[in-house]
């Protein structure tokens, strides 16, 4: 078994994933992922594709939505260049499209909004009454008491430790057949605090907010990504930031699914701060194809 990892360096790990390289006006690069497996997590360039339109748009204007299509997989063998066109630079907003490019294709295109701060009228949906974090187990943990049950070719991968801490509020085993309600609910933080600006607490929000989402549509079908015969990809991804709030305290995301079809299935997410604020909403449609 490897000797465990820092906290403190596996969420510095991610700050760094994440902190693209500027190499030119507009023009941005993103790290690999150390020890990747293969396809990009989408979360990664979603987050990316992110903290370019964000380098790329002047405070105080602060993004509060963004719309991503995926294309193609991305390579973990190469890192990804993001081109940022600035469409629209108004008094009040402003509009980035941003498009992730890999080995001279584009394998996502994402536009971005920005706002300045403003006041205004305000209501939001309340925060369902779930058990408190401190009283869940870990993801981590729940994968390790069936670990001899995990395929070999991916234990290590889905045993290692990661920079997001989760604490399912209703967990199950999500390899077993049994079919369930499309809904969860998910306490997440940084696994360590960050000296960070907003911007990088929005981007590992973005991250995070692709975890946990495509899965909620196969709930009801008795399959999840490993089910030989499932194929899976993200296909859009949609995320509207609402409030302030820091990625390295704990963050509850609620996911439901209200359809699915044609080989797709479309899920809505909402994330709550602990002290109940609706921080951020999310919606995405995913390939769930069964192959024969």
């Amino acid at each position: 078994m490897d000797a465990p990892v820092d906290p403190r360096r596996l969420a510095q790990d991610l700050v760094d994933l994440l902190d693209v390289e500027e190499l030119d006006t507009d023009l941005y690069r993103g790290r690999r992922q150390p020890g990747g497996v293969g396809r990009v997590f989408g979360g990664q360039v979603i987050a990316q594709a992110l903290q370019a339109a964000q380098r790329a748009t002047d405070a105080p204007k602060v993004a509060h939505s963004l719309h991503a299509y995926f294309m193609r997989p991305g390579d973990e063998d190469f890192p990804i260049i993001y081109r940022v066109v600035r469409d629209f630079e108004g008094r009040s907003f402003a509009t980035r499209r941003v498009i992730a490019m890999q080995r001279g294709r584009p394998i996502l295109n994402m536009a971005c909004s920005f706002q300045m701060p403003e006041d205004g009228m305000t209501h939001q949906d309340m925060m369902p009454d779930v058990p408190p974090p401190d009283t869940l187990r870990s993801e981590a943990a729940l994968r390790r008491d069936m670990a001899d049950a995990i395929p070999e070719k991916v234990r290590r991968l889905l045993l290692r430790e990661r920079p997001i801490e989760m604490r399912p509020v209703y967990p199950h085993d999500w390899m077993s057949t049994e079919k369930h309600a499309p809904k969860q609910a998910i306490w997440f933080r940084l696994v360590a605090p960050i000296e960070a600006d907003d911007a990088m607490h929005r981007a590992i929000l973005a991250y995070t907010s692709d975890m946990a989402l495509l899965g909620t549509a196969m709930l009801p079908h008795g399959v999840h990504w490993l089910t030989p015969s499932i194929q899976t990809a993200s296909l859009d991804h949609a995320l509207w930031l609402h409030e302030p709030f820091r990625a390295d305290e704990w963050l509850l995301y609620v996911t439901d699914s209200p359809w699915a079809g044609h080989a797709r299935g479309f899920n809505r997410g909402t994330i709550f701060a602990a002290d109940g604020r609706l921080v951020a909403s999310v919606a995405q449609e995913g390939l769930i194809r069964q192959r024969t």
